[in-house]
C-alpha cells in the first residue's frame, strides 16, 4: 500500500508539472488531459483506500525518506493513512476532480489555460501532502504549499489590480496565522522532543501529569499545552477564516470560480478544521484552548452569515456562508464533537462546491454578470442549473434527509449538551441564530437568480441557455452526494467508532455520546427529530420570510435599508475590520516605516554616523593643518612640550 500512498500524491504533481513546463508544447487538450488523468488516479485511489479501511484494512504510519538529522531530532517525510486521513484524501480528490471537469467549459476562453491547469493540479497535490503527513514538519511543508498555489490562483488574472490586491491580502493575512501555528509547532518540538504525532500523541499524558508552565507575560503563567493549542489553533484561524483573520476569504472572490469551488470547499480553508481534529490528543488536555476555540467558531458562524444578508455579489453571498459554515466546524471542535466538524467538512464540501459551480454556470449565462439584483428567473433557461442549485440550498440551510440536515444538527445538539460553560451558551445560541441567517440569505440569493421577474436585457436574454455538459455534469455528480451521502455515513461517523483511535475524545467531553443517547434512531429517525426541534422550524422561518421579502413583497427590504441605514451600512462595510486593517496596520506600518526612515536612516545613519564622522574628520583636519607650518622652531616647541607631558604622565 505504501507505494500507492506514494503515487495518489505524486500523480496530480506529474500533471502539474507537464501541464506547466509542457504547455505549449501539449496544447489545451493536453493540459486538461494529463492533469484530469492524474487527479482521476488519486480519486479512484484515495476511495479505493477508504474502502479498504473500513472492510478491516489496517492504518498505514510509516516514513517515506528521512530528510535531515539532527541530534535527537529525526525530520522525515511519512505518511498517516487512517479513516480520518482517507476521508479527507476521498472529499479533496472528488472535489478536485469535479472542479478539473468543470474549468474545461469555464476557462475555455481564457489565455493562462494551461497555467490554470497546472495549478490547480499542483494545489490537489499540496493539500494531499498536508493530510497524509504524520509529522508537524511534512504538515507545515502542505500548509505553507496550499497557501503558496492560493496565493497564484487568486491572483490568477494578475493584470486586474483587485486580483493582485486580493492575492496580497490573503498571503499576509495567513503569514499572522502562520507564525501563529510555527510557534505552536516550536512549542511542540520543545516539550515533547519530537515532530512525530505518534511520538507525541503517546507523550501527552505525561506531560499534562507534569503540567509544565510558559511565562506568557510576567507574573502570568500558563499551562503550555494551552499555549501549544492555542498558537496551532490561531494558524487554523487564518488558514480557515475565522475572526478576526477571516477577511481574505471573501476578496478571493477575484480568482475565477472554479478556484472558488477549489478553495472554500473541500481544500484550504478546511485545512485547520482537518488539523484541529487530527490534534485532537492535545486539545483534549485543555479546556481554556477548547473555550478559545468555541467562541471563535460561534462568533465566525453568526456575525459572517448576518453579513451574507447585504452582499449582492452571487459569489461573495456563497463566501460569507462559507465563513459561516465553517464556524460551525470550529464551534464543533470546541465542544470536542470532532467528528461531527469532520463530517460537516465532508458534507459541507460537496454542497457547497456545487453552489459555487453552479453560481459560475449562472455567470456564464450571464455573460460574466455576478450581481443577483440584475438576474431572476433563470429557472426557465437553465433547468439544470436551477435544480443543482436548489439541492445545494437546502443541504446548506440543513433541510432534513439533506446532507447538511445531519452534520449542521450535530453539531447544534453538541453545542446544547456541552459543559464548557458560558462559553458553550453563546455558542448554542449563536448556531440556533445561524440556522434562520443561512435559510434567509440562501433563499434571498435563491429566489433573486431564479425565480422574481427578470431583469436583464434582451441581448441576454437572446443568448441565454443552459451551460455545456463540461460545466452541468459536475454539478450533478456533485447534487448526488449533497442529497445522499450523509445516509449511510451519518450513523458510523457521528455515533460510532468510524475514525477509531485517529480523534481522541475525553470521556468527560464525550458530548456526541450523549447526543446519540437521546437522539439516534437511524437516519430516518433523526430526520423525522426535526418536526419536534426549533432548528426545523428556524430554517423553515428563514426560506418563508426571504420568499415574502424578496419575492412578495420586494419594497419592503428597500424600506428597511433605508430605517435601519446605520446599521445596514456597517453591514455593508463588513463591520469595518478591512477599514481598521487599512488603517491601523497598512497605513500605519507605512508611517511607521517612514519615520524610522526619516530618524533612523537619514537622521542617526546618515545623518550622525556616515555624514557625521566625514563631517567630524573634515572638522579635525581643519584643527590639526594649522600646526603644520612649515617652520622649524614651532616643531621643535611642539615636541618640548609633548615630551614634557609624557615625562609628567611617567612620573605621576
Amino acid at each position: 500500500m505504501e507505494k500507492l500512498y506514494l503515487w495518489i500524491v505524486l500523480a496530480p504533481l506529474l500533471g502539474a508539472i507537464i501541464a506547466g513546463l509542457l504547455g505549449k508544447q501539449i496544447g489545451r487538450a493536453g493540459a486538461h488531459v494529463v492533469t484530469i488523468l492524474g487527479v482521476a488516479f488519486s480519486t479512484i485511489a484515495s476511495i479505493y483506500t477508504l474502502s479498504y479501511l473500513l472492510d478491516g484494512g489496517e492504518s498505514y504510519n510509516g516514513s517515506v525518506y528521512t530528510w535531515a538529522v539532527v541530534g535527537n531530532i529525526t525530520l522525515e517525510v511519512g505518511f498517516l493513512v487512517d479513516k480520518l486521513t482517507a476521508t479527507m484524501m476521498a472529499v479533496v480528490t472528488f472535489v478536485s476532480l469535479m472542479v478539473h471537469i468543470y474549468t474545461i467549459g469555464y476557462m475555455k476562453d481564457d489565455p493562462g489555460y494551461q497555467r490554470f491547469f497546472s495549478y490547480i493540479s499542483l494545489f490537489t497535490f499540496s493539500m494531499l501532502m498536508l493530510v497524509m503527513s504524520n509529522n508537524f514538519l511534512q504538515l507545515f511543508f502542505g500548509w505553507e504549499a496550499v497557501g503558496l498555489v492560493s496565493y497564484l490562483l487568486i491572483g490568477f488574472w494578475f493584470k486586474k489590480d483587485t486580483a493582485t490586491y486580493a492575492n496580497l491580502k490573503a498571503f499576509l493575512v495567513n503569514r499572522i496565522g502562520d507564525f501563529g501555528f510555527l510557534l505552536g509547532i516550536a512549542g511542540v518540538l520543545y516539550y515533547f522532543g519530537s515532530l512525530d504525532y505518534a511520538t507525541v500523541f503517546g507523550k501527552v499524558e505525561q506531560i499534562a501529569a507534569t503540567n509544565p508552565v510558559f511565562d506568557v507575560l510576567p507574573g502570568s503563567e500558563w499551562s503550555a499545552l494551552t499555549v501549544i493549542c492555542i498558537c496551532l489553533f490561531i494558524g487554523a484561524m487564518g488558514k480557515s477564516a475565522q475572526v478576526p483573520l477571516h477577511v481574505w476569504l471573501p476578496d478571493s472572490m477575484e480568482g475565477p470560480t472554479p478556484i472558488s469551488a477549489l478553495i472554500h470547499a473541500a481544500t484550504m480553508v478546511t485545512a485547520g478544521v482537518f488539523m484541529v481534529a487530527r490534534m485532537s490528543p492535545i486539545f483534549e488536555f485543555s479546556e481554556t484552548a477548547l473555550s478559545f476555540v468555541l467562541v471563535i467558531g460561534a462568533t465566525t458562524a453568526l456575525f459572517m452569515g448576518i453579513l451574507g444578508l447585504v452582499q449582492n455579489d452571487i459569489k461573495r453571498v456563497v463566501a460569507y456562508s462559507t465563513l459561516s459554515q465553517l464556524g460551525y466546524m470550529v464551534v464543533a471542535l470546541g465542544v470536542s464533537a470532532y467528528a461531527a466538524g469532520v463530517f460537516h467538512l465532508m458534507t459541507h464540501a460537496f454542497f457547497k462546491a456545487l453552489l459555487f459551480l453552479a453560481a459560475g454556470s449562472v455567470i456564464i449565462g450571464m455573460h460574466h454578470e455576478q450581481d443577483i439584483r440584475k438576474m431572476g428567473g433563470l429557472y426557465k433557461y437553465m433547468p439544470i442549473t436551477y435544480i443543482t442549485s436548489l439541492i445545494g440550498s437546502l443541504a446548506l440551510i440543513g433541510t432534513p434527509f439533506f446532507s447538511g440536515y445531519y452534520s449542521k444538527d450535530a453539531i447544534i445538539l453538541a453545542a446544547g449538551v456541552s459543559e464548557l460553560g458560558a462559553a458553550a451558551s453563546y455558542a448554542h445560541f449563536a448556531v440556533m441564530a445561524g440556522v434562520f441567517i443561512t435559510a434567509l440569505y440562501s433563499f434571498r440569493m435563491f429566489f433573486l437568480v431564479f425565480h422574481t421577474n427578470e431583469r436583464f436585457d434582451d441581448h441576454t436574454r437572446e443568448h441565454l441557455h443552459e451551460t455545456p455538459w463540461v460545466v452541468t455534469l459536475p454539478l450533478v455528480l456533485l447534487a448526488i452526494p449533497s442529497l445522499i451521502i450523509a445516509w449511510p455515513s451519518a450513523g458510523p461517523m457521528l455515533f460510532g467508532d468510524f475514525f477509531g483511535e485517529a480523534i481522541y475524545v475525553a470521556a468527560n467531553h464525550d458530548v456526541l455520546a450523549k447526543v446519540g443517547e437521546q437522539y439516534w434512531t437511524g437516519p430516518v429517525g433523526f430526520a423525522l427529530h426535526a418536526i419536534v426541534s426549533p432548528v426545523f422550524y428556524l430554517a423553515l422561518a428563514g426560506v418563508g420570510t426571504a420568499w415574502f421579502l424578496y419575492v412578495k413583497r420586494p419594497d419592503i427590504p428597500e424600506m428597511l435599508e433605508q430605517r435601519f441605514k446605520g446599521l445596514h451600512t456597517v453591514l455593508v462595510n463588513k463591520y469595518y475590520f478591512d477599514d481598521f486593517n487599512q488603517t491601523v496596520f497598512a497605513n500605519g506600518t507605512v508611517k511607521i516605516g517612514k519615520q524610522l526612515w526619516k530618524h533612523f536612516d537619514q537622521g542617526l545613519i546618515d545623518g550622525l554616523m556616515v555624514n557625521g564622522s566625514a563631517k567630524s574628520v573634515g572638522l579635525a583636519s581643519r584643527i590639526i593643518r594649522h600646526i603644520q607650518t612649515g617652520q622649524l622652531s614651532h616643531y621643535a616647541f611642539a615636541m618640548i612640550i609633548g615630551l614634557v607631558f609624557y615625562l609628567a604622565w611617567l612620573a605621576y
